[in-house]
């Protein structure tokens, strides 16, 4: 049974329909029971990934600050081999990347057959930050977004499977984990008082995120809004959703590799017959 909603642009989207605080009717104690076995089978099934060197999966993880992207990489990519993913983070573009069209430092990081490729923050922050801050005109990143879709569909097409969760958060958690970092030692280095001051474009983030998922939602490239406010109900959902994507793929991966197996076997025979004849 699927937790999030898996938008495929079908369907228009409001933001207030979706409660920050929802946990489906889950309970903790269920989650804590069940998410170790989906932990394991998302490990299982990178290894089946890797192995068949076919399918490039991309996750994009966006949120506002303190929604949980980190958290999330941390425990529910826990699983997953270093080996064949990587973690590629899109702050503030450099000179370099501001040199190229907005997409080039994106397509860069995209992931490889057999590989996993998680963005922290993404191509998306050139229709919301952008936007918000009117860091260039509107004429400019209002055309972006047919952008964003042919270079999904681009992927899509080269057999990658994407994953798009948008962290949902609430206003109030979010002030309580910000507030809850200050007192922390460990984590007031994440917070500056930008975090603070972003607080004053909520309700404009609020509106351009409801315009992404409306206007970059497709079957080939979903959206999940995640709701972030149960950091517990947030890795659940996330990990349960990656590992209800790629559970069909098993199949196919194992066949490929059972295919790619016997033409190795035919091969060693055959070295192995010509190095058993006499010389």
């Amino acid at each position: 049974m699927a937790l999030l909603e898996h938008l495929d642009g079908t369907k228009q989207i409001r933001l207030k329909d979706y409660a920050p605080d929802d946990h489906r009717g889950i309970k903790k104690t269920e989650a804590d029971k069940i998410e170790p076995k989906l932990l394991a089978e998302l490990a299982e099934l990178q290894t089946l990934l890797y192995a068949a060197q076919e399918t490039p999966v991309l996750i994009v993880l966006q949120g506002l600050d303190t929604a949980g992207k980190d958290g999330t990489i941390r425990h529910v990519m826990s699983a997953i081999s270093p080996q064949s993913c990587r973690v590629a983070t899109f702050k503030t573009p450099t000179a370099t990347e501001l040199a190229h069209d907005f997409l080039w430092r994106t397509h860069a990081e995209a992931p490889a057959r057999g590989a996993v490729a998680i963005f922290n923050r993404s191509h998306y922050e050139d229709v919301l930050v952008v936007r918000v801050h009117d860091l260039v005109p509107p004429e400019v990143w209002q055309r972006r977004y047919e952008m964003i879709n042919s270079f999904e569909r681009l992927l899509a097409d080269n057999n990658t499977i994407i994953l798009k969760f948008f962290l949902h958060i609430s206003k109030q958690e979010q002030k309580k984990r910000l507030l809850a970092r200050e007192t922390d030692p460990l984590k007031a280095w994440k917070i500056s008082d930008s975090d603070w001051k972003e607080r004053d474009y909520w309700d404009d983030y609020q509106s351009a995120y409801e315009v992404v998922l409306n206007r970059c939602s497709a079957p080939h490239a979903p959206w999940y809004v995640v709701p972030a406010d149960r950091k517990w109900f947030r890795d659940y959902a996330i990990a349960h959703t990656i590992v209800e994507t790629l559970r069909p793929m098993r199949e196919i991966w194992t066949n490929r590799l059972k295919e790619r197996g016997k033409e190795e076997l035919k091969v060693v025979g055959a070295e192995r017959e010509h190095h058993a004849s006499p010389s």
